[in-house]
């Protein structure tokens, strides 16, 4: 108990001496030291460096597409892709042209109306017209692509079922994919993750009819041309079945079932003969090329060359190996699809064995 009191007496006097030192503070006369208060040559040095930031930026943005460009994805695989990249296209060149503007106004008019003694700032009370120009151009802008959107999103997520699409289940789980084909009827049989036991590792009802010709893979082959509609669940966390060369992307939400439908439009093979994809893989096999040399001084096993495949990847931090998650794509004729269907085995055939 003393060592305790003896504790709040030291922190009480500490703050007596700082409330001292405050009242001796006040009780000192005003200085007139105005050295915090900016003069003519501190406004000209920032107004010169508002105009050179901007001139910057504008280098830098400049410099970023000329160097890092080709880093973007290819041409859309996918028929609706195709409408995505052309709503993004607007929406950039959109952003960009106000951004440049109004960055350039912005740094401009700092420069321009830099603080100066002699100089004296205008006030305007309001300016109606001037106020109904930059809110009303905006608001047309922006519903302008809110509406082009809205009707791009209906058309990518109406699936028509008088398209007869293809049925496959993205089955999500750490840290692997799983896909399931209907078979001849088209018709997923019904699972729960309470059913999965040995080498039903979907949880499929194999008591159901529709189950009996289902196909479980850990490759996914679509046909060119056809519509396919894929069933997504996950077994454990949140995940997201994201093919960007296809420009599809959603949830794969444990305990519900969500749905995205594309139309591949370009086959592997005629994605390696792209010139943007040659390029890219030369350029990927080069960098690889380097590495195996350094690791083959250390005695380790050369890399080997990339070639390029359709990936399925998680969007989502689903955990430590989450980068990992990927599945390989396959887009082909169909004949060549239907001849690799009937090579796999039905689930019923699968369990049996």
């Amino acid at each position: 108990m003393t060592a305790f009191l003896v504790v709040l007496v030291i922190i009480l006097f500490g703050v007596a001496v700082w409330q001292m030192g405050k009242i001796f503070q006040l009780s000192k006369a005003k200085s007139d030291n105005t050295s915090q208060i900016a003069n003519d040559e501190d406004n000209n040095v920032n107004g010169w460096l508002m105009l050179m930031f901007v001139l910057f930026i504008y280098v830098l943005a400049i410099v970023s597409f000329w160097k890092w460009s080709d880093v973007l994805l290819p041409t859309s695989a996918s028929e609706h892709g195709l409408d995505t990249d052309q709503l993004w296209l607007i929406s950039m060149v959109l952003i960009f042209f106000v951004g440049i503007v109004t960055q350039w106004l912005l740094h401009f008019f700092a420069f321009k109306y830099r603080g100066k003694k002699t100089q004296r700032a205008t006030f305007y009370a309001d300016n109606d017209k001037l106020e109904f120009i930059w809110t009303i151009i905006p608001v047309i802008v922006l519903a302008g692509l809110i509406i082009y959107g809205l009707f791009t999103w209906t058309d990518i997520m109406n699936v028509d079922t008088e398209d007869d699409p293809m049925v496959v289940e993205l089955y999500a789980q750490q840290f692997k994919w799983n896909a399931r084909y209907g078979g001849q009827d088209n018709v997923l049989g019904e699972a729960n993750v309470r059913l999965i036991e040995g080498a039903n590792i979907l949880g499929v009802d194999i008591s159901d009819p529709n189950a009996q010709d289902d196909i479980v893979v850990n490759e996914l082959h679509l046909p060119l041309g056809k519509r396919v509609l894929f069933k997504m669940r996950s077994q454990d966390v949140l995940h997201s079945a994201y093919m960007p060369h296809f420009r599809a992307q959603m949830n794969c939400v444990p305990g519900m079932i969500t749905q995205f439908s594309f139309i591949p439009n370009t086959t592997t093979a005629e994605m390696r003969q792209n010139p943007e994809m040659v390029d890219k893989v030369n350029r990927i096999n080069d960098l690889r090329r380097q590495k195996s040399e350094k690791l083959v001084a250390q005695g380790d096993e050369a890399l080997e060359p990339y070639e390029f495949d359709y990936l399925l990847l998680c969007n989502k931090i689903c955990g430590n190996n989450h980068y990992n998650m990927q599945m390989k794509i396959i887009v082909e004729s169909e004949e060549d699809f239907n001849a690799w269907l009937k090579e796999q085995a039905t689930l019923a055939n699968a369990l049996k064995q």
